[in-house]
């Protein structure tokens, strides 16, 4: 399938097509700036909503309660499950489970795992490149559920409109969460596992912390049971009252614009680390023997390697 064929098949929404096109956006390659510039005009439609949290903490089965709970409204949902890399494949570590099997058979939801590759914060660094597609390609609700990685699980609110931080009962003092940068991340707070010991405890420490913040807006609290249905739809509730929140005084697209600018220095940073990593290795070697010979510090050889690297792109270059 040629990149003008898919992204044609993904324009109406062929499942199949969008499914190749994630693989594409993963994979990298000549064929994915064409692909995105081709499908940039038809997105920013799609809602997104971030899940984080602790490993255990139940973010698959609560996505699972708002993915249904979204299709009793006709919405169409899009779930990108971020996967720990294989270290040896680089693939999704978890991307062989089936998630989620009750939606197998919905035309009107479409779940994808994904590779973290490495990079830090739990998101992939194509995920951005992936929400495009989805977007372009009509769904209109994206949920993103990232791998637990501790204090580094913020890059989430970076990429969704709307941030579900997940914790638990026994959760820890709110000096952690303070530490970790979830009160900065977090748009509603998902008590999950709300039926075990220790729940009004873990809530009400939760309100000290937060009131001693200093947010634009405290994010709600809501107590789930998420095997069991329950507080599902208190949660969706706040969803939409922190969507009308943004929606108001232009904070939508303040938020999505501080997004666009981060994807922007994150592919200007990867394309040169690619430039680095082709280019510039009898250079690194060079300046690596003059720190270590004592010529120079290495702030200096940064500062010379940037120089010598930092000639004008090419007409091909500009073009990948």
């Amino acid at each position: 399938m040629t990149p003008n064929g898919l992204v044609e098949r993904v324009l109406k929404g062929e499942r199949r097509a969008l499914a190749r096109l994630i693989s594409l956006v993963e994979d990298g390659g000549p064929d994915l700036a064409a692909v995105m510039r081709a499908l940039n005009p038809h997105t920013g439609r799609a809602y997104a909503v971030g899940v984080t949290g602790a490993p255990g903490a139940g973010k698959s089965s609560l996505t699972d309660r708002l993915v249904a709970r979204a299709r009793e409204d006709a919405t169409s949902v899009g779930v990108l499950a971020i996967d720990p890399s294989s270290p040896f494949s680089g693939g999704a570590l978890l991307g062989d489970r089936v998630r989620m099997q009750g939606h197998a058979t919905d035309d009107g939801v479409f779940i994808r795992s994904m590779a973290t590759r490495g990079h830090l914060g739990g998101i992939a660094l194509a995920t951005p490149e992936a929400m495009r597609a989805l977007d372009a390609s009509g769904i209109e609700l994206i949920i993103v559920e990232t791998v637990g990685v501790g204090q580094a699980e913020v890059r989430v609110a970076d990429a969704c409109d709307t941030v579900l931080v997940v914790i638990n009962p026994g959760w820890g003092d709110a000096v952690q969460v303070a530490k970790a940068g979830l009160l900065e991340v977090a748009d509603v707070f998902v008590l999950n596992k709300a039926d075990r010991h220790g729940v009004a405890q873990a809530e009400r420490e939760l309100n000290q912390m937060l009131e001693l913040s200093n947010l634009e807006r405290t994010p709600d609290v809501v107590r789930t049971v998420a095997t069991e249905g329950e507080g599902i739809e208190e949660l969706w509730a706040a969803i939409c009252s922190h969507r009308s929140f943004l929606e108001q005084d232009q904070r939508l697209s303040q938020r999505r614009l501080r997004r666009a600018a981060l994807e922007i220095r994150d592919i200007a940073l990867e394309r040169y680390r690619s430039r680095l990593d082709e280019d510039a290795t009898a250079l690194m070697a060079e300046l690596a023997s003059d720190v270590e010979a004592r010529r120079c510090d290495p702030y200096e050889a940064a500062d010379r390697l940037l120089v010598r690297t930092a000639e004008p792109l090419t007409d091909a270059t500009r073009q990948s």
